[in-house]
C-alpha cells in the first residue's frame, strides 16, 4: 500500500513575509495512518540533468523553498520529488513522485511567432510566473522591462524585420492565477520593406530595468524568435511624360496638367497624389511629374 500512493506533488509560487518562495503541495492519502514525507528540491541544470538544491523530512503536506537569487534563481526550472513512509519504518517507502517542472521567472507567450508582411498586429504577452515583491513601503510593486529587437539573419544586413508597439512594459503585482503573477502585452508587426529578401528571423528580448530587488537583477528572460514570412510586393509606376503602369500591369499615358490621385487603398488610410506640369512647351502637349504627396 505504501508503494502505490498518489501524492501528485504540485509547485506553486507565493510570497512569504515579502520574499518569493515556491511551495510544493501533495495529497496525503486518507484514512491512512500518519505518514512522513521526504521532499527533494532540484532544478534543471542541463538537458535531462538535475541538480539537487534542498531536501527535508516533514509531517506537513507541503514544503517551502526560498528563491534567494543564489541557490535558487529566476530562470530556473524547478522540481520537487516526494517520497512517503510510515513513522518508525523508513525502509518501507513509497515510490518517489515528481512534480511537473515549474519555470520561475519571466517568459513570453507564445514562445515563438510566425508572421507575414501583411500589416497585421500580433499580440505578445510577457508575464512573470512568480510574484512581484515590494522592496519598500514607498515603492510601487512592479518590474519595468526594456524590450529590444534583433535581426538573426546575417545574410541580409539591415534593421530587424519586426516592429514593437512599445519599448517598455510594466509588470504590476497581481494575485497569482493560471501560471501568471503579473502580465503585460505588446503587439508585434512585420515591417513591410518592399524587398524580396525571403523569410527572415528576428528575436524579441526583455531585460529588467534597474530593479531594487536583487532577485531580478541578474535575470535575463528567454527571447522570442519571430519568423517573418516574405510576401511579394506590388509596384506601380509613373515616369517620363508620364507613362503609367498600374499594379496589375495596365499601361496608359496621362498628358494632362494638374493634380491627380495616383493610388488609394481600399482597406487602410493610404493614398498617393501626383502633380504634373507642362514640360512640352509650344511644340507638344506633354506633362511631366513635378511633385508627389503620400499619406
Amino acid at each position: 500500500k505504501v508503494a502505490s500512493l498518489a501524492l501528485q506533488p504540485v509547485i506553486a509560487p507565493e510570497l512569504v513575509q515579502g520574499r518569493v518562495h515556491l511551495k510544493c503541495s501533495y495529497s496525503p492519502p486518507s484514512p491512512e495512518p500518519p505518514l512522513q514525507y521526504r521532499v527533494l528540491w532540484s532544478r534543471l541544470s542541463g538537458p535531462g540533468k538535475r541538480e539537487q538544491l534542498h531536501h527535508e523530512t516533514t509531517l506537513q503536506s507541503f514544503s517551502h523553498v526560498e528563491m534567494d537569487g543564489a541557490n535558487l534563481r529566476l530562470g530556473d526550472t524547478v522540481f520537487c520529488t516526494v517520497t512517503a513512509f510510515r513513522r518508525g519504518t523508513p525502509e518501507q517507502q513509497s515510490l518517489p513522485e515528481d512534480s511537473k517542472g515549474f519555470y520561475a521567472g519571466i517568459k513570453f507567450l507564445p514562445e515563438s511567432l510566425e508572421i507575414a508582411e501583411d500589416c497585421k498586429e500580433h499580440v505578445l504577452t510577457v508575464l512573470s510566473t512568480v510574484p512581484i515583491a515590494c522592496p519598500g513601503q514607498d515603492d510601487s510593486c512592479k518590474i519595468t522591462l526594456q524590450l529590444s529587437t534583433e535581426d538573426l539573419d546575417s545574410r541580409v544586413p539591415g534593421p530587424p524585420d519586426i516592429a514593437l508597439s512599445a519599448c517598455q512594459v510594466d509588470l504590476l503585482q497581481e494575485p497569482c492565477s493560471g501560471g501568471r503573477c503579473a502580465a503585460a502585452t505588446v503587439t508585434v508587426t512585420a515591417v513591410t520593406d518592399f524587398v524580396r529578401d525571403g523569410n527572415r528571423g528576428s528575436r524579441v528580448g526583455a531585460e529588467p530595468v534597474a530593479p531594487r530587488d536583487v532577485l531580478w537583477r541578474a535575470h535575463t528572460p528567454r527571447d522570442v524568435k519571430v519568423t517573418v514570412r516574405d510576401l511579394p510586393t506590388g509596384n506601380c509606376y509613373s515616369f517620363t511624360d508620364p507613362h503609367i503602369i498600374t499594379f496589375d500591369g495596365w499601361r496608359y499615358d496621362n498628358y494632362k496638367i494638374g493634380t491627380f490621385l495616383l493610388c488609394r487603398s481600399a482597406s487602410r488610410l493610404f493614398e498617393v497624389h501626383v502633380r504634373q506640369w507642362d514640360c512640352g512647351g509650344h511644340r507638344s502637349a506633354t506633362a511631366c511629374n513635378c511633385g508627389v504627396a503620400a499619406q
